[in-house]
């Protein structure tokens, strides 16, 4: 029996998997999170909700975990913008994930998914970007390709097998406390702190509170119409100097210095030499090649109108994001600073 209110979060010790569980049950919402691996429990350990195993490369496991629920938040996917072999780690595990998922859903009797897309499924060709404005037409990046056939895939499933499905598109998510493993956004602030941005690569980023994102999935699942998508992010981006501008003043005594200007070859250049690193020791680079071609210069602002007026999303001023989640590292350096 389908319980009333019952919530599936995939992907729950995730940054944003994580936050959403806390806030549904702050709500009084039944939660059910399911995860990887249940020993991997540091960042779900005290919470009061049901916790169980599942893969969406598993789609058996994923119908086991949706039994008698109501809502589905698909958050959990392959997050990573690097990878030894990019098409089948990533892209390839985020389509069979959606796949999965929605017949999963459809095979349980759920009826309601909010389904956890990306700014990367945007055009950035008009600014402000909006939903409307279609998917994103570079083809570049495997992540960015999974997140916007990914989201093609499920609006297309859902009608499909007659499932209401809202998409939600967040940016970089960071905010006032992290659980588990620091998400890739977050990293870069770190990276910030730790005196490991040395040179100026014009690449902005919007900045969220994770907190925000997590109430607007929500908000989603209440308020969302099926079939449309809505943007969880700030109107403007801030640049990684701008980023390092905050730092400086927070913390005048770390002395972090300002992103050095450099021409774009030495950039360029820079980025292949760890790149090339990266091949031998199987971790992700700093920066890529691709990174430069595609995000250099580029500006995340969007018009996130839709959001507020139809579910009514409210961010954090992305300034005030970043402080805080500078002051949150700051203040857990043990755990996160020196690893």
């Amino acid at each position: 029996m389908i319980h009333q209110n019952l919530a599936l979060v995939t992907g729950a010790n995730g940054h944003l998997g994580n936050n959403l569980m806390r806030l549904l049950l702050n709500k009084g919402i039944p939660v059910r999170g399911s995860v990887r691996d249940l020993k991997n429990n540091s960042s779900f350990a005290e919470l009061d909700c049901e916790m169980v195993q599942a893969d969406i490369t598993d789609k058996q496991s994923l119908i086991l975990a949706m039994r008698d629920v109501a809502v589905v938040y698909a958050v959990g996917a392959a997050f990573k913008l690097w990878a030894k072999d990019p098409v089948k780690e990533i892209y390839e595990v985020n389509l069979q994930g959606t796949r999965n998922l929605i017949e999963a859903a459809a095979a349980a009797g759920v009826k309601r998914i909010v389904y956890v897309s990306s700014i990367a499924a945007l055009n950035y060709t008009h600014l402000p970007t909006k939903e409307s404005n279609g998917q994103n037409p570079d083809r570049r990046d495997m992540y960015y390709n999974s997140k916007n056939d990914g989201e093609k895939l499920a609006f297309e499933l859902a009608k499909q097998y007659n499932i209401a499905l809202v998409a939600v598109l967040p940016s970089a998510m960071i905010g006032s406390a992290a659980f588990g493993k620091l998400s890739v956004s977050y990293q870069i602030i770190k990276l910030i702190l730790t005196k490991e941005i040395p040179i100026e690569t014009r690449i902005a980023l919007n900045w969220v509170d994770v907190k925000d994102v997590a109430e607007g999935c929500y908000l989603a699942a209440i308020k969302g119409r099926s079939g449309e998508r809505y943007i969880l992010a700030n109107e403007k981006c801030i640049s990684i100097k701008q980023t390092t501008q905050v730092a400086q003043e927070l913390f005048p005594e770390l002395k972090i210095k300002l992103p050095v200007e450099v021409p774009k070859p030495i950039l360029y250049l820079a980025a292949w030499l760890m790149e090339t690193g990266s091949k031998l020791t199987g971790k992700a680079p700093l920066l890529t090649t691709k990174d430069i071609a595609m995000f250099s210069g580029l500006q995340q602002d969007f018009d996130i109108s839709k959001a507020k007026t139809e579910l009514g999303f409210n961010p954090k001023d992305p300034v005030q994001t970043v402080k805080e989640a500078m002051l949150y590292l700051m203040t857990h350096q043990n755990r996160f600073m020196n690893v």
